[in-house]
């Protein structure tokens, strides 16, 4: 069995999740760390046994490394993946892939040059219910879908904000949606299929921050559904997350990793015991603290794309895949600021 050895770009939060994903995962093996603050890369290392890089160009031309995971700030995400390609290695991206499309852009430009994968990190959709939601979808099992909607009514403190990238156009690009709630766009669009126009208002009505802390936007899928996105950090205490699709033949309404409503008009015999394994609301998602969340999803969707490295095969979160959800968000501030209809070609 070839074993995957990881390097990972960062050492903030998120790169403990990695870590500890990586750790879980039989072919994989996490080799080191670099961070522009030394001490934290040196304290993540001494706490996963592995090394401490001096800078980003030797963990990037280790020979000891295939895969790059790269959990800097969202807007600083580009430098290290185009070098990574430069050095013949795979990354997978922490969301946002990047804060603007041009910087996407170039970074799956880089990776194709290359002849490596550039690939994102959407861990919500390797939770099993997310993986029935979609089925149903696909299978046609709402019929004619008439909307679709996500909500993410989630509380941020002013600390949360304080002397960090986080609030900044620089480094998290925009705000509720770029950062917290980019996840359940991802789910709205994988779900409810491509979005044809929006229109959007943005806010920032509680934090001392650059960018909106609360947005609203209604959308026209191409199939015809109409949708509706919702996400904000100044709703305390913070409360569940959810996405709902409706049609004439069905609904469901996903709570954190519940189903609040699993009903279809063709009753099928599974149905019962999807409501029963997955009917009570657990969890609390980051509802109010970023930390808040389990390691596990993580680790399913690294290990996908393994999966998908060692069969040759387009991983399910390629980057053109996580270039979508950035697209959404920058048409939602364009709609925002200029006060226009935004429509997709």
């Amino acid at each position: 069995m070839k074993i995957w050895n990881f390097g990972i770009i960062g050492a903030g939060l998120i790169a403990d999740f990695h870590a500890k994903a990586i750790q879980t995962i039989p072919n994989a093996k996490l080799v080191g760390f670099f961070d522009m603050n030394a001490h934290k890369a040196r304290d993540l290392a001494a706490r996963y046994s592995c090394k401490a890089y001096e800078s980003s160009q030797e963990l990037l031309s280790s020979g000891e490394i295939d895969i790059v995971t790269i959990v800097t700030p969202s807007g600083a995400h580009m430098e290290p993946a185009i070098e990574a390609a430069r050095n013949g290695k795979h990354v997978i991206c922490e969301k946002p892939l990047e804060i603007t499309l041009d910087r996407i852009d170039r970074m799956i430009e880089a990776h194709e040059k290359a002849g490596t994968i550039l690939g994102g990190i959407f861990n919500y959709r390797f939770n099993d219910p997310v993986r029935i939601f979609k089925d149903a979808v696909d299978s046609g099992r709402f019929g004619i879908i008439t909307c679709a909607g996500v909500y993410v009514p989630w509380w941020r403190s002013d600390d949360y904000y304080k002397n960090s990238w986080k609030g900044t156009k620089k480094l998290d690009g925009g705000g509720a949606l770029m950062n917290q709630s980019i996840h359940m766009i991802d789910m709205l669009q994988y779900m409810a299929g491509p979005v044809k126009s929006l229109q959007a208002y943005t806010a920032t009505h509680v934090h001392s921050i650059e960018v909106e802390d609360t947005a609203v936007a209604v959308l026209h899928f191409r199939n015809n559904a109409l949708g509706i996105i919702y996400g904000t950090t100044a709703s305390f205490p913070g409360q569940y997350r959810r996405i709902e699709v409706t049609g004439n033949k069905g609904t469901a309404i996903l709570v954190e990793n519940s189903f609040q409503v699993w009903q279809f008009s063709d009753e099928t015999g599974e149905d019962k015991s999807i409501r029963m394994k997955f009917g009570k609301i657990e969890g609390g998602g980051g509802v109010s603290d970023p930390a808040a969340i389990p390691f596990e999803p993580h680790a399913r969707n690294i290990a996908a794309f393994i999966d998908a490295l060692e069969k040759g095969e387009t991983f399910e979160v390629n980057a053109l895949e996580a270039r979508k959800s950035v697209e959404l968000v920058l048409a939602i501030y364009e709609s925002a600021r200029t006060k226009t209809m935004i429509e997709f070609n």
